[in-house]
């Protein structure tokens, strides 16, 4: 039973929790530490570029922004929101290799994403197709959120002040991007980006502010014809620096978190919501994910883990997890990491209940979970079950449950949910990653003499022996066989029984697979 603690308590532990959603959380503590801002709410934002699909990454930036809402919420009674911004009025500057009609695409590049047709044949537009996919993708996983469209936004006027105000403080903007230029670049630089009226295309021209209140502009048109035009009401958008700015300054925006890779993005565009008389929001630069060869993911290069191929391999918690812990450390993500992540989330899991306050905060699973966790067990790791599959083969579920039976007593999926989950999860990635590799060796002289005596030792103990009592004769028989690390004795095993350099606690795999099955599986290896 997890004993309860009240929301006094929690208040005081989280005030002092090194825990980073709370760190990242007291960031805003601080910024309204006289009381609620006068739009009444704390605002979170995260941003999405709607040329693509939703991935692992804007997973991982909403489930974090997620979390230090969640622990801003502990400490405050400020009211909050969290919106899920997405750029969908920029212009598509190349076509996707990953969707239809690449032709008709190709001949709108340069306009903004919902002008484009939709290459799927689905939505109004290319931009409607992505931003239906970002909502699904985000209420999937239950997030607590509010959508907003740039388009929608430019076009209903709600820009219109904060772009005003871009045009009368226009050269301290340009004072501001300038010298992170190219020399080249400077010169056709312009903060503003002018939708034309004749093509469409949003355009990347050089402009001349006419009249700031008005909105008026000059600038020569794709068709080399001059115009004046107001930059309002959706006839223009920002530069992405600044119009990252001019969002946080419109919006209210007090915390949004980004990607290392961002980082001069951050400190050029909190300048410029500086010269448009706001403070810029608070927020972190997490590190980014890395393949198993240590080279930064690309989705072009396709060297990534995708968001499907986790949640086929392991459960959404097991990614949170891994999304969770040290996000200013650069981690290896590729299929490797999964059961790892799974046994380790439920270490945590099942430590939580008997934790004292301050010690559940800075636990993971509270951030998961935004409080405690559920209540069920899991009876055997992942990485035990896994070893089981292995050694099973392509065995179904029912199969695998039959084994369990007799190492957990009344063992069935209506009792342990989450391990009938974990069951599909181990046979797609034995069948996928595990048994591609899996190759046992022939013992050596000195192993195969160890083997023997194992097999002996459990004929004598028999099936209904515990897998402490197995392990304490495997502990022995490696002690007296010889070798000099004990390291190599249970290697041995993992190698000839297994077919893996790396394996369970053995005590624990022989009761769960039988003792008899135990002992033909060391007899196979001795005849190998």
């Amino acid at each position: 039973m997890t004993e309860a603690f009240t929301p006094e308590q929690l208040r005081t532990a989280a005030l002092t929790s090194k825990a980073w959603p709370y760190e990242e959380a007291r960031k805003l503590l601080k910024r309204y530490e006289k009381g609620a801002p006068d739009k009444g709410h704390v605002l979170f934002e995260t941003g999405y570029g709607p040329s693509g699909l939703p991935h692992i990454g804007t997973f991982n930036e909403v489930l974090r922004t997620t979390m230090v809402r969640q622990a801003y919420q502990e400490m405050s009674d400020i009211p909050t929101r969290l919106i899920a911004f997405s750029d969908d009025m920029d212009g598509l500057r190349k076509v996707p290799d990953n969707v239809p009609n690449k032709e008709m695409l190709a001949s709108h590049l340069g306009k903004p994403l919902t002008d484009i047709p939709d290459p799927f044949g689905k939505y109004e537009s290319f931009a409607h197709h992505n931003n239906a996919m970002l909502r699904e993708f985000l209420n999937r996983f239950g997030f607590d959120y509010e959508f907003m469209s740039a388009t929608e936004q430019y076009k209903a006027g709600r820009f219109d002040e904060a772009l005003k105000s871009v045009l009368r403080h226009y050269d301290a903007i340009m004072g501001v991007m300038l010298p992170t230029l190219r020399k080249e670049r400077q010169a056709s630089y312009s903060p503003v980006l002018p939708v034309s009226a004749k093509s469409g295309i949003v355009l990347q021209v050089p402009v001349e502010v006419i009249d700031a209140e008005a909105g008026l502009v000059r600038f020569t048109d794709d068709g080399g014809e001059t115009v004046e035009q107001s930059i309002l009401g959706g006839k223009a958008k920002l530069q992405w620096k600044v119009d990252w700015a001019m969002r946080w300054v419109a919006l209210g925006v007090d915390y949004e978190m980004s990607g290392k890779d961002l980082i001069d993005s951050v400190t050029q565009s909190s300048k410029i919501a500086r010269v448009l008389g706001a403070r810029p929001p608070e927020g972190f630069n997490y590190e980014m994910f890395l393949d198993e060869k240590g080279e930064k993911i690309s989705k072009s290069k396709g060297n990534g883990l995708s968001l499907e191929q986790w949640l086929t391999y392991g459960p959404e918690e097991s990614l949170a997890f891994f999304a969770y812990r040290e996000p200013k450390k650069a981690k290896q993500l590729h299929l490797g990491v999964i059961p790892r992540a799974i046994d380790e989330y439920w270490q945590f899991r099942d430590n939580y209940p008997g934790q004292p306050v301050e010690q559940r905060l800075g636990n993971p699973v509270h951030h998961i979970h935004n409080g405690p966790p559920p209540t069920e067990p899991l009876p055997i790791s992942f990485g035990l079950l896994l070893n089981l599959v292995g050694v099973l083969g392509s065995a179904d579920r029912e199969v695998i449950w039959g084994y369990l039976r007799n190492y957990v007593a009344d063992a069935n999926a209506d009792t342990y949910p989450a391990l009938d989950a974990l069951i599909g999860h181990a046979i797609a990635y034995h069948r996928d990653f595990i048994a591609p590799t899996l190759q046992r060796r022939k013992p050596t002289g000195q192993e195969a003499a160890a083997l023997r005596k194992l097999d002996a030792s459990l004929a004598t103990l028999g099936e209904s022996a515990d897998a402490e009592a197995i392990q304490n004769e495997v502990y022995e028989i490696g002690k007296a066989g010889g070798f000099e690390n004990l390291r190599d004795w249970f290697k041995a095993l993992y190698e000839t029984l297994l077919g893996s350099s790396q394996g369970p606690r053995m005590g624990s795999f022989i009761a769960l697979y039988g003792v008899a099955n135990s002992r033909k599986l060391i007899a196979e290896a001795l005849q190998a």
